[in-house]
């Protein structure tokens, strides 16, 4: 099987299971899982989030990501627990489609490594 084609299976596999779970069978986008993965690296899954801290849950969830491709490195948590990352290598330049295709496959890894989908 191709990688486009496994990808594109994974990945509609997790927006079911996640889309499901969270968000009553609606389809979560991009940007929600994103959320959701920040919410999950963060540890706070019950707490209410200002419009600032959901931005900054999806910045974690970005970085936690990208740190397996080498463009960010987890430094520490702080008083809070909100973990902090450190750019390692900047982002190439990328097209939309490009970076879609970019945090789909590192999204797919990351839910493949928490043994949530296979």
């Amino acid at each position: 099987m191709s990688r486009d084609i496994q990808l594109k299976e994974r990945w509609e596999t997790l927006v079911k299971f996640l889309s499901d779970k969270f968000s009553q069978g609606e389809d979560l986008d991009l940007d929600g899982i994103i959320y959701l993965i920040g919410v999950q690296e963060l540890g706070k899954v019950h707490n209410k989030f200002k419009k600032d801290e959901k931005l900054n849950l999806m910045h974690i969830a970005i970085c936690r990501l990208l740190e397996p491709y080498g463009f960010y490195e987890f430094e520490f948590v702080d008083r809070d627990g909100w973990p902090h990352y450190k750019v390692k290598e900047e982002l190439p330049p990328l097209r939309a489609g490009e970076q879609s295709v970019l945090m789909k496959e590192a999204i797919v890894s990351y839910f493949v490594e928490k043994g949530l989908i296979q």
